[in-house]
């Protein structure tokens, strides 16, 4: 037994060596945690494995070679995991890779932080033996936060998994057999026309460059090289601690003075924090909150923080729409006042204000172009680029990061509290709301606190209760669309327990976004998050509502206008999104159809099996030679993502349908149309 941990330890060998084990799903899990690097695409920590790649292979003695990712570890199992079997069979996996993937490496976003091309090297791969037999795919581009390169792509199933078992969205799958399977939305349509909310964790676990943040960093370049334009940059809290990673330093290392000083010798005019902005949220959420409380309005208010899950929102559960708090996310909140702030052409020596956010975040992207954001023909922000699109303009720049003077932050926009900066993190926008209503303040602080600390475990949902001015209020914190599903299905039904909800889509919140440095390693994340702790440790301010420049900004540029124009500057609106859209050539096109047949190809119902419902029902109808007589449409959505596969026949709608259902109806249609013309002709 571990002393340490409680748990019963158990004895394997690896290379010969004596490595314990406790709770590890695998042995490849074993093997990493003892430091034995087994390489591998498919298999991710956070994510289910189904030994997909066979690069995992290890040899077991007397039993032959195995995936190591679905080999459960057992007590007195000896592993090879280097022999000349093994590697054997690794180097022909991965020249099969090779053969058929897009070889432009100089070209692609993710060279130099490649799994491919490092596992290239370590297994020694000099020229590749095998004949590419697949054929070229256009590129995507029509998703204005993630670019598809499908000839990147080499099928390790790790972004389908990431989409439907993090996210439970299924904007993505894998689509036919053998040599011509690919990843795909349904369909074959592109990223932009499935039900795809931009959050990029397909990009995360991406291992090549098949998947990647929409780059605008030529955009940025060309704003800094015009001389008739003012640059500013406003920086995200997550960034800070992330950015040193991609320089080959530890991950958590806090950077800010180091990226101020890289941005302003690239040529930006001024450099504001994004913390200012999430100061100035979370005052104006906590207003939200008491107004529902006393008023009597939707319970629990959802924060509104996360473009990715307000897309999620807006699409999948419309109906909760009204707990979501007004706010604008910081990003949109310091546009809006920055634009204000910079209005008098002199302050800016008559230049053209271009705002640049630097996020850790691919769906900030899609919310900057939102029209919603626009004002006077304008975005409120510019352009968006990621931490990984930063470290590119550095280096682009010519610039060693280690080597840069510290600078500061400019004024008044780079002055922030504590409670600022930890909204990068999952649960630091609840406790800064939290902070801002007073609970950390006597006489209820010391329990108050003690709860507050519950929120920075790492569960995906966790909740807590804290006591303010007499009041008790109910809080849960929940990462992941997937578990942030269960709890939106709490409050559509009316079973939510809570006032106030945080929800961020990635995994650990904006620490661990798909604008950040890859990293399989869950203590990355982990480290991340104690930088962001540690920094507000580090500040004097804790509570948004101390921060004497966001107080200015209220006086001088929120109040000074009238009411609907400062409540535009930091509140929003939403919209229903459910998607709707019929295929431009039915499947079945009958000319004069008896039997109109229409299947939701939603992603619910897709997931529920409609398209192979689809593909059953186009090959009865040939079977049975009843083509010329029966029209099938595939439409999206009907709006039953609980009922699915949804058909409608001849206006009559069938939820959880299946094939004999759906053909057994048809069946009776026909059969009724030709008793009603032999009593017509008998007549």
């Amino acid at each position: 037994m571990d002393t340490t941990t409680g748990k019963i330890q158990n004895w394997m060998e690896i290379d010969g060596q004596p490595i314990s084990f406790t709770n590890e799903r695998s042995v490849l899990e074993v093997a990493r945690n003892a430091g034995i690097d087994i390489p591998s695409f498919c298999y991710h920590s956070e994510l289910s494995a189904h030994g997909a790649c066979r690069l995992c292979m290890v040899e077991i003695p007397g039993k032959g070679i195995t995936a190591s990712c679905t080999l459960a570890p057992e007590q007195g199992l000896s592993v090879k995991t280097n022999s000349e079997a093994v590697r054997a069979v690794r180097k022909v996996a991965l020249e099969l890779l090779l053969a058929n993937h897009d070889m432009n490496c100089p070209t692609c976003p993710r060279t130099g932080a490649c799994r491919l091309q490092e596992l290239a090297r370590r297994l020694g791969i000099d020229h590749v033996r095998y004949h590419r037999i697949t054929e070229h795919h256009p590129l995507d581009l029509s998703n204005s936060a993630i670019a598809r390169n499908p000839n990147r792509c080499i099928l390790c199933g790790d972004c389908v998994k990431a989409c439907h078992e993090i996210q439970s969205v299924g904007a993505i799958d894998i689509a036919f057999r053998g040599v011509n399977s690919r990843v795909t939305p349904a369909f074959g349509r592109s990223l932009s026309e499935s039900d795809c909310v931009y959050c990029g964790q397909c990009v995360r676990v991406c291992p090549t460059g098949a998947l990647t943040p929409r780059s605008q960093v030529n955009d940025v370049w060309r704003a800094l090289n015009d001389p008739d334009t003012f640059v500013i940059a406003q920086i995200a809290p997550a960034v800070r601690v992330a950015l040193g990673e991609l320089f080959h330093l530890k991950p958590g290392p806090t950077m800010t003075w180091r990226i101020v000083s890289a941005l302003r010798r690239m040529g930006f005019d001024r450099v504001f924090d994004t913390a200012f902005a999430a100061d100035m949220t979370a005052i104006e959420e906590s207003k939200e909150l008491l107004q529902r409380l006393e008023s009597g309005s939707p319970l629990p208010l959802f924060t509104s923080c996360c473009p990715a899950w307000v897309r999620f929102a807006e699409r999948y559960y419309p109906e909760i729409l009204p707990h979501l708090s007004s706010c604008r996310s910081p990003q949109q909140m310091f546009g809006a006042l920055a634009r204000q702030y910079f209005e008098d052409p002199a302050s800016r020596n008559h230049r053209q204000l271009v705002i640049v956010s630097i996020m850790p975040c691919t769906a900030k992207k899609e919310e900057a172009r939102m029209e919603k954001y626009r004002r006077n023909g304008r975005p409120d922000i510019d352009c968006v680029i990621t931490t990984g699109e930063l470290a590119e303009m550095i280096r682009g720049a010519g610039l060693s990061i280690e080597m840069l003077e510290p600078g500061s932050f400019d004024q008044p926009m780079g002055f922030k509290t504590g409670a600022g900066l930890i909204f990068g993190h999952s649960g630091g926008v609840a406790e800064a709301v939290l902070r801002c209503l007073g609970a950390d303040r006597e006489p209820d602080a010391a329990a108050n606190r003690e709860a507050l600390a519950q929120l920075r475990n790492e569960q995906p949902v966790r909740e807590i209760e804290v006591k303010i001015g007499g009041r008790r209020l109910r809080v849960a914190v929940v990462h992941s669309l997937s578990h942030a599903r269960r709890v939106a299905e709490l409050v559509k039904t009316g079973n939510a327990p809570w006032d106030v909800v945080e929800v961020m889509a990635c995994p650990g919140g904006c620490v661990n976004g798909a604008g950040q440095p890859a990293n399989k390693d869950i203590r990355a994340r982990e480290t991340r998050e104690q930088a962001l702790r540690d920094l507000d440790t580090f500040l004097d301010l804790h509570r948004p509502q101390d921060n004497p420049e966001v107080n200015r900004f209220y006086r001088e540029i929120v109040h000074a206008r009238n009411s609907i124009a400062g409540r535009d500057l930091l509140h929003t609106h939403y919209t229903p999104r459910k998607r709707h859209w019929s295929i431009a050539e039915p499947i079945c096109d009958a000319a004069d159809p008896l039997v109109r047949v229409t299947v939701c190809a939603g992603t619910a119902c897709h997931l529920n099996g409609s398209r192979n419902l689809l593909r059953e029902l186009t090959d009865y109808l040939r079977d049975n030679h009843l083509t010329g007589r029966v029209r099938i449409d595939a439409t999206s959505c009907m709006e039953h993502c609980d009922t699915g596969p949804t058909v409608i026949i001849n206006g009559e709608t069938l939820h959880r349908a299946t094939l004999d259902q759906v053909s057994a109806i048809i069946r009776a249609k026909i059969e009724e149309h030709r008793e009603i013309q032999a009593c017509a002709t008998k007549n």
